[in-house]
């Protein structure tokens, strides 16, 4: 049985694709699933972010790779024969580059930071992703709760043309320190806000995929 492959797009840049595919990449294999990660993206974070997590380690806990937009199939098709699941990170655009990525998955995952501006460059990821017929979950990220700003980019979130996460990330410092030292919330090993909320967001994927 192959893996799940899993996209993560967004055609505006600074929306936190690297960070979500990163931390649930660490959430799954905290939970004892084979990871794979594929970095499409020429700024190569995710790729940074996955050697500076291999310093003092003895072994990787997860695989990774880089592809060209067009040779993602390729190596998606041969990482998913070896594990449980493959996460895709994308450059931030949409257009025929990511066609490939999105044909790939058996979900698009496509984070908005929360602005309505964010919201509004959603809009060409969901239609390429209809196009290719794979189903996609929105997921709010740098949230400031109780805002009135929030309210308004979840309620216009909700009415869009795709399932909207229950699980959202909040704008956390925590996240952009982890990152830049190759690790996920989940291994801060200090209990908080930002831990529940990965845990939540990768238990709601991992229902979707295995519905």
């Amino acid at each position: 049985m192959t893996g799940t492959i899993i996209t993560v797009a967004q055609q505006k840049g600074g929306s936190g694709k690297t960070t979500l595919a990163a931390n649930l990449a660490v959430a799954f294999a905290r939970q004892g699933l084979g990871v794979a990660l594929i970095d499409t993206d020429p700024q190569g974070s995710l790729g940074r972010w996955f050697m500076t997590r291999l310093e003092g380690r003895e072994a990787p806990d997860m695989d990774f790779s880089t592809a060209s937009a067009w040779g993602v199939g390729y190596e998606t098709s041969k990482l998913a024969r070896d594990n449980d699941i493959v996460l895709i990170d994308t450059p931030p655009k949409a257009d025929s580059d990511l066609r490939p990525a999105l044909r790939a998955a058996q979900l698009v995952l496509v984070p908005v930071a929360v602005s309505h501006v964010d919201l509004w460059a959603t809009e060409g990821v969901l239609d390429l992703a209809r196009r290719e017929r794979k189903p996609a979950l929105v997921v709010l990220n740098r949230l400031r709760p109780n805002t009135r700003l929030a309210a308004e980019v979840t309620e216009s979130a909700a009415a869009m043309d795709a399932d909207l996460a229950t699980a959202r990330l909040a704008n956390r410092v925590s996240y952009a320190e982890t990152l830049g030292h190759g690790l996920g919330v989940l291994e801060t090993g200090r209990k908080g806000p930002a831990m529940d909320e990965v845990t939540a967001l990768a238990e709601e994927v991992l229902g979707i995929v295995r519905a």
